[in-house]
């Protein structure tokens, strides 16, 4: 059985040697993420030029995803680590100082964006230490906050801090962001995920940024801030798909309520045909162990179950014992767990657009002939993915017309990115694809597929053809193609 759930893996020292990343591909991944909270432009271009070897090599398709900072929010730096207990004082200033202890419970610090003390009230919280140290704002000013520490903790220099209580309105696009959105740009990544999105607003800066400097990368806005959950349907509309990043967003909002959030957010990409990434923490365990927990086995079934077109591995991959062992486990987690998916949801979702019609009745159609596989002719790729938002258990061999629209398929459920053709006339373009799907091996005699396409070809959203190639039918295709 394919893999139709998508595997992520985030690129480190443990796994970024040409070898290890041709045996990740080969155990189930689909993309590799960069993360530019670390690493150089050199380093990053190095891992491209790997995986376009790779790509090559496997003649597979593998999507490359830049993950660019945003502005995590950091204490500053600390003279040394404070030994916090329940009831001392914190004072956060905006001004730059060395953070230190004044007198007995009592410290000082500041933070690397100042502009959001304005921002915050008296009775909001502070979260320190990417939420292990909780602080009660008690006196709030422009130019220093007072806050009183909830619970005992060591807090170090340049530990991450939230603000879950407040909307920041900050810019969430540093220049750092755009100097590495450029490089990206220039490497022809194929993703670019965009961290701390608030709302619809942020998500158009980053593609309006994208679209001056050339790059047709797909925008996802990661969900980590509350913000972005009370805006979950904007930021949804705008982007070309989403990631739960249950890291901060467990910081963000009750961690009690991540579950259901990620739930939600899952079905609402669906509807939207919009593909989802589940990451943070999914097989952490095997960072360091030679096999996950009962418990993280269950939560990437759990994520499959609930729809999610992908999942993502962070430090399990990046800095982990065995990356390659945590691809083998998760790929067979993800396809036992396919045994019991609830497959076949073509009335399950609102019609946005003809495309949405003609893809539902596809779905349909291709369960009740018993269809092997489809083969969709697609120009930006919309149309592969609003077939497997149907989610049927028919293979979806995606036939592209470019390079890049074929690798932003790389994420989406179920979907093969399998060739890339020119466009042409409609009769010439589907002899074409039917030839060249053979000559690749993904057509056979002995199968039933259905094609979708466009006409006119080429066209964004012009999908309106359904047509059944049977398995007498073959012939006269690759006869036509040669003719």
């Amino acid at each position: 059985m394919i893999k139709k759930t998508k595997i992520v893996a985030t690129l480190g020292p443990a796994s970024d040697d040409e070898e290890t990343m041709e045996r990740m591909v080969k155990a189930g991944v689909n993309v590799f993420r960069l993360n530019f909270s670390h690493g150089t432009h050199e380093y990053h271009k190095s891992n491209i030029d790997k995986i376009r070897n790779i790509e090559k090599r496997l003649n597979v398709r593998i999507g490359i995803l830049q993950d660019i900072c945003g502005p995590k929010i950091r204490i500053g730096a600390l003279e040394a680590p404070f030994e916090l207990k329940t009831g001392d004082r914190l004072d956060v200033y905006a001004k730059n100082i060395t953070g230190a202890k004044v007198a007995p419970g009592h410290y000082t610090a500041c933070i690397n964006q100042p502009q959001i003390l304005p921002l915050l009230k008296e009775g909001e919280h502070i979260y320190l230490y990417d939420g292990s140290i909780r602080a009660k704002i008690v006196e709030a000013g422009e130019e220093m906050v007072k806050a009183q520490i909830q619970n005992d903790g060591v807090l170090n220099s340049n530990k991450g801090v939230n603000f879950p209580n407040t909307a920041l309105g900050i810019e969430i696009i540093t220049q750092k962001d755009k100097e590495d959105m450029k490089f990206g740009a220039k490497e022809g990544v194929n993703f670019v995920a965009i961290s701390f999105v608030q709302n619809a607003n942020d998500v158009i800066k980053a593609k309006n940024i994208l679209k001056e400097l050339g790059s047709r990368a797909s925008v996802l806005s990661k969900i980590e801030k509350f913000d972005a959950v009370e805006n979950i349907d904007e930021i949804i509309k705008q982007s070309d798909g989403v990631m739960v990043a249950r890291g901060d967003l467990g910081i963000e909002v009750p961690f009690y309520r991540v579950p259901t959030i990620q739930k939600l957010i899952i079905k609402k990409a669906n509807a939207a045909s919009k593909p989802v990434i589940t990451a943070t923490q999914m097989m952490l365990s095997m960072a360091e162990h030679e096999t996950a927990t009962r418990a993280e086995i269950s939560d990437v079934a759990n994520a499959v179950l609930d729809g999610t077109d992908a999942v993502m591995l962070s430090e399990e991959s990046a800095i982990g014992k065995n990356p390659v062992a945590v691809v083998e486990a998760m790929s067979k987690t993800i396809v036992q767990t396919q045994g019991i998916y609830p497959y076949n949801k073509f009335d399950e979702f609102e019609f946005f657009d003809e495309t949405d019609m003609v893809a539902s009745s596809a779905a349909s159609l291709a369960v009740r002939i018993k269809a092997d596989a489809f083969l969709a002719i697609t120009g930006s790729g919309k149309s592969a993915i609003k077939l497997a938002r149907n989610r049927t258990n028919i293979d979806i061999i995606a036939i592209a017309h470019d390079e890049q629209t074929a690798h932003s398929l790389t994420l989406a459920w179920g979907v093969t990115p399998a060739l890339v053709i020119e466009k042409t006339r409609l009769n010439i373009l589907l002899a074409n694809v039917v030839k060249e799907a053979f000559d690749a091996g993904f057509v056979k005699h002995d199968k039933t597929y259905l094609i979708t396409a466009g006409y006119p070809t080429g066209l964004e959203g012009s999908t309106n053809l359904i047509r059944i190639l049977r398995r007498d039918q073959l012939d006269y295709y690759l006869n036509a193609a040669l003719a």
